[in-house]
Parts: C-alpha cells; structure tokens; sequence
C-alpha cells in the first residue's frame, strides 16, 4: 500500500487536461487513506482551496460534513481511522464559467479498485455526491433518491448530499435529511470510530 500510495502522489496522467482548464493547474493528487481505515468516504474530488492546501476537506464543505458525521478535526483527518477516497485524487479544475469540472474518469478508473482494495477494514461507507453513489451503487437514481433511501443500505452505507454551500436550497427544501438521517449516520459514525 504504502508504493501505491507513492505512486498515486505522484500521478501526473491528468497534466494536459488540467492545463486546458481557466485554473490552468498542475496535478496535485491528495492522498489521504492508510490500511486500517474504518470509515471510507467517497466524494467527488478536491477543490480548489483543498488543491492548495493538500488536505481534503479543509473549506465549509469540510465543516459541514464534520457536522453531519459528527466527528471533531481531529477524528476526521486521523488517517488510521478514516481513509478519504474520491472519484478523483485532483481538483479538476473550472470551465470557462467558473464551474467545477466533473472528476475525470480515467482516474478512477486508473487507482480506485487497487486503493479500495488495499482498505479491507472498512466497516462504514459514506457516498458524497452523485459520482460516487454511481460508481459504488450502479443503477439510475437521482442523489435525492439515494439519500432518501438511507435505511436501505445502513448500517454499512450512507449516501449524502455534497456538503457544499451550493446545497443549502437541497437541505432547506429536504428537512427530514438532517433530521432523520444526519443523527443515524452521527450514530453509526460514533460506534464504528469508537470501536
């Protein structure tokens, strides 16, 4: 694990795409799992402001999604409990409208199966976001639909909505999300953390 982890540090496939985008970035892929994990969270991909600090998370998503889980900084980013995995390792970059790029497959499709793989203690999955729940679930669902859904796949998965600022309509228009779902997940989080 720890020569995959090396080599996907330094992955460098997404060098020209990258470089197309307004960012017009370099590859910096945030690498934040170890075997051991329990608690796999499976996002999107970085954003710019985690891009630049190298740590994933670490904006007002990341806070919100603290919240939900319920897990203080320190639990969150302890590496030997929580192995943070998304659809892409690198900010994908802005279009010509300022707007997130989606995760590039062909990082997925280069590193997840061997990452997951090497992550065989796994007692919780969290699914953030449409491309995740797609890759890890299949079939045609809509992210609402998912989330939804939660008691049909706890206590091993939950599906979320992205914590992003960009939800607040989501969360608004869908109460029961934080009032039904949020506390289950804060209780299954607490017990396999504290296990």
């Amino acid at each position: 694990m720890k020569a995959l982890m090396e080599e996907l540090r330094n992955c460098t496939i997404c060098t020209e795409r990258f470089a197309a985008t307004q960012t017009q970035h370099r590859p910096n892929p945030v690498v934040w799992f170890r075997p051991g994990a329990r608690l796999l969270i499976a996002s999107q991909a970085p954003g710019l402001r985690v891009h630049e600090a190298n740590t994933p998370f670490w904006d007002q998503s990341g806070v919100r999604l603290r919240r939900w889980l319920g897990l203080e900084d320190a639990a969150f980013y302890d590496r030997s409990r929580v192995a943070i995995v998304p659809m892409a390792f690198c900010f994908p970059g802005y279009d010509a409208k300022g707007a997130d790029l989606p995760p590039p497959k062909v990082c997925a499709e280069t590193w997840r199966a061997e990452v997951l793989a090497g992550l065989s203690d796994i007692r919780l999955t969290v699914l953030i976001g449409g491309y995740a729940q797609q890759w890890h679930l299949g079939g045609r669902m809509s992210v609402t639909a998912r989330v939804a859904a939660w008691r049909d796949l706890a206590p091993d998965v939950f599906c979320l909505p992205h914590p992003s600022w960009r939800n607040t309509a989501w969360l608004k228009k869908n109460p029961w999300f934080e009032a039904e779902t949020v506390p289950a997940l804060q209780a299954r989080v607490k017990e396999v953390m504290d296990d």
